[in-house]
């Protein structure tokens, strides 16, 4: 027995988990000075969905959020989580890109990587292993924890052992879902401690609620670390709370040696910060027994509430959470953890609102049965496999041996936008989100989505703005909406100002603003209106989404079966196959809009 440090995940993925990674670096910089001054074993401030979040909501660049927090706690090690071969993105990269990544991330400031992948595919952790070594820098191996008929504790004793020889200083058992009891906690770290000579570290998430429980229990086994969050954002999908387990702890074997006083201090400075970002809160997550049924964990909860809610679908949510564990024993039992958790809930989400199982299949899930995110553990539904890749051959060996370098083709696609390798980076992670955000800075039109929505309780004398810059066809516009009177009203008048020219515009609901009153070549696309889906030749999406690539035109002749546009939703993609054989006679469509179920996006007339 010995005393236990903590890695507090306040400044990543507590914030992730329960406000949708929205809190924004001026928030965070203030409290820095305490926060180095407690003396934890690190803190975990970069990975996960920082970069995402960062570019698309906060307009931050995710680079400088790492370099600013790396001067300001000068005396605490930060942690970032990596997902191996995969990095932040949702693909896998080349093994250039892998240590490209790792090299800067290590230079701007990152002490420890915690290495996981959503398969438990060791092969997929090698490189960034390797990197991170090479870098002189903390390498921690993740063993992505899940319960199902093929995971078994002697599998992840086996997957320890491996990750110890690959040269891992630090083993983590990531229980992303919630799903570790405190009795199995117990004899997983006790015989991880007989198998492996690293330190143990236990990360669990608090959906369920026995992770302090499982927490005591790991530290009497043994563990050396505990992941946890400052209370104010503790609980439901995120952690344990930091001050409950250092008074838990003190006075035992396991005393921390933390300063109580000091975090209830930092506790008492986000309980404040948290209610700027209350608009993000999700319903969905506190405290969900159905977790250790469903296994769904609580950042994905949030994604699917979202897209069934846009589809007007949100009575399908049980529907949904009973179609998730079907489509993980079909694709062998993956652990529910990014990008696997993304792959498998969408996939749940198309099977229910077409009802229809694998009516349509996403292009993930048919990379995924070609082998290309690595070896699931448990067999694969042969039906399925066929049925989304027909008799295409399967990939055994490792992924990115099969890919080329990318770095020289990455700088070359994002060209004059990236002023550093960092942006090129960037850009590998999220091209589209990337490329608008470094076109925005360059333009210095870079505006944050608003903290506060539009308070429906105000009266009319002191209507609420909305105001942000839309850039469309690389022309940037300044955007001004105001609405006046109560919502309940039949029609109300909302005032547009676009780069100071005012228009008044009575309308029931925003969606009737005419976004395309001229049909010049500056038509603001997204958002606009289109003939509803009548004819059996009418291509059609069943859910909304995002236009990603149209691979079709006007006057080409298609097959039925051919793929003609690519969607994408819950950072999925999918393709959309034509209905019938025969000739496009219609796009109504353009890249990047924004589309709905019922609309007809493209025309195809049998001939």
């Amino acid at each position: 027995m010995s005393r236990v440090s903590i890695t507090d995940t306040i400044l990543r993925d507590a914030h992730q988990c329960l406000i949708a990674t929205r809190m924004r670096t001026e928030d965070m910089l203030p409290i820095c000075p305490k926060l180095d001054a407690v003396g934890f074993w690190s803190l975990e401030v970069w990975g996960g969905a920082t970069f995402d979040a960062c570019m698309r909501f906060l307009k931050e660049d995710p680079w400088e959020r790492l370099k600013q927090l790396r001067k300001a706690l000068p005396n605490t090690p930060l942690q970032m989580l990596l997902r191996g071969q995969n990095l932040l993105g949702y693909r896998h990269y080349s093994d250039d890109v892998v240590r490209a990544f790792i090299h800067l991330a290590a230079a701007n400031g990152v002490d420890i990587f915690r290495i996981f992948d959503a398969l438990n595919d060791t092969r997929n952790l090698e490189t960034a292993i390797d990197a991170v070594r090479t870098e002189g820098k903390h390498a921690q191996g993740a063993i992505s924890y899940t319960v199902s008929p093929v995971h078994s504790i002697p599998y992840f004793l086996d997957m320890a052992k491996r990750l110890e020889a690959m040269g891992c200083d630090s083993l983590a058992i990531k229980d992303m879902a919630g799903l570790l009891t405190p009795l199995t906690a117990h004899e997983l770290v006790s015989r991880l401690k007989e198998t492996v000579a690293i330190p143990i570290h236990v990360h669990s998430h608090a959906t369920s609620g026995l992770s302090e429980m499982c927490m005591l229990k790991a530290a009497e086994a043994g563990c050396d670390n505990i992941n946890t969050a400052i209370s104010a954002f503790s609980g439901g999908a995120s952690h344990p709370p930091t001050e409950s387990m250092v008074a838990a702890f003190k006075d035992t074997p396991y005393d921390t040696g933390l300063d109580l006083e000091l975090l209830q201090e930092i506790g008492f400075y986000f309980y404040e910060i948290r209610k700027k970002y209350h608009h993000f809160e999700s319903e969905y997550t506190g405290l969900d027994t159905r977790v250790q049924v469903s296994q769904v964990p609580g950042g994905m909860v949030s994604n699917l509430v979202n897209q069934l809610r846009e589809q007007g679908a949100l009575d399908k949510m049980s529907a949904v959470m009973a179609e998730i564990p079907k489509v993980r024993q079909d694709l062998g039992y993956p652990p529910l953890v990014t990008p696997t958790s993304q792959i498998v809930g969408t996939q749940a989400v198309i099977n229910v609102l077409n009802d229809e199982r694998y009516k349509t299949v996403t292009n993930e899930v048919k990379l995924y049965l070609k082998g290309r995110y690595g070896q699931p553990l448990g067999e694969v539904n042969s039906v399925v496999r066929k049925l989304a890749i027909g008799d295409e051959e399967v990939i055994t060996c490792r992924p990115a041996d099969l890919m080329a370098d990318e770095m020289d083709e990455l700088r070359r696609k994002v060209g004059d936008l990236a002023e550093t390798e960092e942006d090129v980076l960037s850009y590998a992670m999220f091209p589209d989100v990337a490329k608008e955000f470094l076109e925005g800075r360059k333009a210095g039109t870079l505006v944050p989505e608003p903290l506060e929505p539009i308070d429906p309780n105000q009266s009319s004398r002191g209507p609420a703005p909305t105001e942000f810059n839309l850039t469309v066809h690389g022309e940037t516009y300044h955007i001004q909406l105001k609405g006046t009177g109560h919502k309940t009203q039949e029609k109300r008048p909302f005032y547009l100002t676009v780069d100071g020219m005012p228009e008044e515009v009575m309308v029931e609901s925003l969606h009737e603003i005419p976004l395309d009153p001229g049909g010049s070549q500056n038509t603001i696309h997204k958002g606009s209106r289109r003939p509803p889906a009548r004819d059996k030749g009418d291509v059609t999406t069943s859910m909304p989404g995002t236009i990603v690539e149209i691979l079709v035109k006007e006057g080409d002749d298609v097959s039925a079966g051919d793929p003609v546009i690519v969607t994408e939703a819950m950072k999925m993609e999918t393709e959309i196959q034509a209905p019938l054989t025969g000739t496009v006679k219609v796009i109504h469509v353009h890249k990047g809009d924004t589309v709905n179920p019922d609309e007809a996006l493209i025309e195809i007339r049998a001939d």
